[in-house]
C-alpha cells in the first residue's frame, strides 16, 4: 500500500489514548499458558499478525485456546484428529482481543501435522525452538520471506549444548527440531544480550532436571522472568545470570497486557515534532525498566515528559508496571545514545533517529548492530531514508550519526520512501513524514499493522492527512 503523507499544519491534542497490547508480552503469556497446568486468562493481546502467528501454531501443537468472544484462536491451524480438543468457554466479559488458554502443562505438546507457520514473528520461531527442544517435541518451523533471513544459530547453538538436535538451513530459517534425547541442564554463557536467545534457553531449562543457566553481557528485557515467576517456576536472578531449575510445573495465571511502549514511542515522537501547542496524553503504558530505554533517551534529548500513576494495576500480580504518559511539543538537542540504554530502547532506535534529524546538535547512535538482522537492516533503512529526506546521516558499523536540523531551523523535507517490508520501518517514516515540511509518498505502509494496526486511522483521528494512493 502506498500512501501520501502530508506535514502536520495544526497542533495535535488528544488524552486518553491507549496503544495495542504489548507484542513481547503478548507472546510469552499465549506461550507459558499453554505450559501450565490449569486455565489462563489473558486480556489485551497484542492484535497485530504477529502474535496470531503464535496463536496458530500453538493450535497446531494441540493447545485449547479461543478468544474472548468464543471464537478459535488459530482456527485455520491444519489439525490432527487427536489435537481437536474442546475449548474452553466463551467469557462474555472478554473481548477479542483476548483469550482464554487451556494449559496442557510441559509434557502435553503434540506432534504438528504440518510446518508451524510464524509468519513474520522471530519470537514465535525463536521461543518455540526452545519449548519444542525442552519437550522432545518434532517440528519444523518456517517463515516469511523476511523471516527466513533472520540468524538461527545464536539459539540453536545453545540449545544444542543441552543436548538438543536441531537442524538449521546455512545458519537461518527454516528449522528442525528433532525428537531427542531428554534435555540435559548446562551453563550458558551468551556473547551478545538478547531477551529471546535468554528466553529460549530458560524454557528448554524448565524441562531439565537441574538447574540451567544463562549469562549475559548486559541485561536484557525481564518479560520472561517476571511472567514465570508468576507462574510458580523457581527461578533467581543475579546481575545478567538467570536460573531455572526444572522440571517445572505451571500455574495458570490471570493477566492485563499493557500497552506497548514501542508503539506508544511513535506517538509521543509525534507529540515532539508536531506543531507548537500540541499535546497528547497516553494510558496504561508498560514502562518496564528493562525495556523503557526510550523514555530515558527523551530525557537525553531534553524532552520533558510526565510519567503518572498507571491507573489500577496488572491483573494477577501487577507483573509488569504501567503509567500514563503526557507530552508536548518541544524543540530537541541532540543526544549521544549507546549502551545499556540503546539495548533498553533497541526497537525504537527507528524513531530515535528521526528525533536526532529533527534536534538541534549531533545525535549518536551506538550499540545497535543488532538492527542489522531484524525485518530489514534497520540501520541502512534510517539512514537512507532520513538521507533521501535532507538530513545528514553517516552509518555507522553499529549505529548512526545524524546532524539535527533543528539549530538551522531547518526541517526535513518530502521524498519517495519504502518501508522495506519492516512495521518499525514504516512507523519511524510515516512520523518523519509529518513533521517534514513538503508531502511524503510512503510504499508498504501496510507492514505498519504487524505492531500497530489501524496506526493511519488514528493519525486521521487526530488531524493529519493520510492519503492511500493504491
Amino acid at each position: 500500500m502506498r500512501v501520501r503523507i502530508s506535514p502536520l499544519r495544526k497542533p495535535i491534542k488528544a488524552q486518553g489514548l491507549r496503544v495495542p497490547g504489548d507484542k513481547s508480552i503478548s507472546h510469552r503469556a499465549l506461550l507459558f499458558a499453554a505450559l501450565a497446568e490449569g486455565e489462563s486468562r489473558i486480556a489485551g493481546l497484542a492484535p497485530g499478525g504477529d502474535v496470531r502467528s503464535t496463536a496458530r501454531c500453538l493450535a497446531q501443537l494441540g493447545v485449547p485456546l479461543v478468544r474472548g468472544d468464543g471464537t478459535p484462536w488459530g482456527a485455520d491451524a491444519p489439525l490432527r484428529p487427536h489435537q481437536a480438543l474442546p475449548l474452553p468457554e466463551r467469557d462474555p466479559d472478554m473481548g477479542p482481543d483476548d483469550a482464554i488458554v487451556l494449559g496442557t502443562g510441559l509434557r502435553g505438546l503434540r506432534a504438528p501435522l504440518e510446518p508451524l507457520d510464524c509468519g513474520n514473528s522471530g519470537t514465535t520461531l525463536r521461543l518455540l525452538t526452545g519449548i519444542l527442544a525442552g519437550a522432545g517435541v518434532e517440528a519444523v518451523l518456517i517463515g516469511d520471506e523476511s523471516l527466513t533471513r533472520r540468524p538461527m544459530e545464536r539459539v540453536a547453538a545453545p540449545l544444542r549444548s543441552l543436548g538438543a538436535l536441531i537442524e538449521t538451513s546455512s545458519g537461518k530459517p527454516p528449522v528442525t527440531v528433532r525428537a531427542g534425547h531428554p534435555l540435559r541442564p548446562g551453563a550458558i554463557e551468551s556473547a551478545i544480550a538478547s531477551a529471546q536467545v535468554k528466553s529460549a534457553v530458560l524454557l528448554a531449562g524448565l524441562f531439565t532436571e537441574g538447574e540451567t543457566s544463562f549469562t549475559e553481557p548486559a541485561r536484557s528485557r525481564d518479560h520472561t522472568e517476571r511472567l514465570l515467576r508468576q507462574m510458580g517456576v523457581q527461578l533467581v536472578s543475579r546481575g545478567t545470570k538467570v536460573s531455572v531449575q526444572g522440571p517445572a510445573r505451571l500455574s495458570g495465571f490471570a493477566l492485563e497486557v499493557p500497552g506497548d511502549l514501542s508503539s506508544a514511542a511513535f506517538l509521543l515522537a509525534l507529540a515532539l515534532v508536531a506543531p507548537a501547542g500540541s499535546s497528547l496524553g497516553l494510558e496504561q503504558v508498560g514502562v518496564n525498566p528493562t525495556r523503557a530505554g526510550f523514555l530515558d533517551a527523551l530525557a537525553s534529548f531534553g524532552a520533558r515528559l510526565r510519567l503518572g500513576d498507571g491507573k489500577g494495576e496488572v491483573k494477577g500480580a501487577a507483573l509488569e508496571p504501567v503509567a500514563r504518559l503526557s507530552i508536548e511539543s518541544q524543540q530537541l538537542r541532540g543526544a549521544d545514545l549507546d549502551g545499556d540504554l540503546v539495548l533498553r530502547a533497541i526497537d525504537e532506535v527507528p524513531i530515535l533517529a528521526v528525533l536526532g534529524a529533527l534536534a538541534e546538535g549531533t545525535t549518536t547512535i551506538r550499540g545497535a548492530s543488532e538492527l542489522r538482522v531484524k525485518e530489514s537492516d534497520r540501520l541502512a533503512q534510517m539512514a537512507q531514508g532520513l538521507g533521501a529526506m535532507g538530513a545528514q546521516v553517516e552509518e555507522l558499523p553499529d549505529g548512526l550519526r545524524i546532524e539535527g536540523l533543528g539549530r538551522l531551523g531547518g526541517k526535513l523535507h518530502g521524498a519517495e520512501l519504502d518501508a522495506a517490508s519492516d512495521h518499525r520501518i514504516a512507523l519511524a517514516f510515516s512520523i518523519a513524514a509529518l513533521g517534514a515540511s513538503t508531502p511524503t509518498i510512503l510504499s508498504g505502509a501496510e507492514w505498519a499493522d504487524v505492531s500497530f494496526p489501524g496506526f493511519f486511522a488514528l493519525l486521521g483521528r487526530l488531524g493529519a492527512e493520510v492519503e492511500v494512493l493504491t
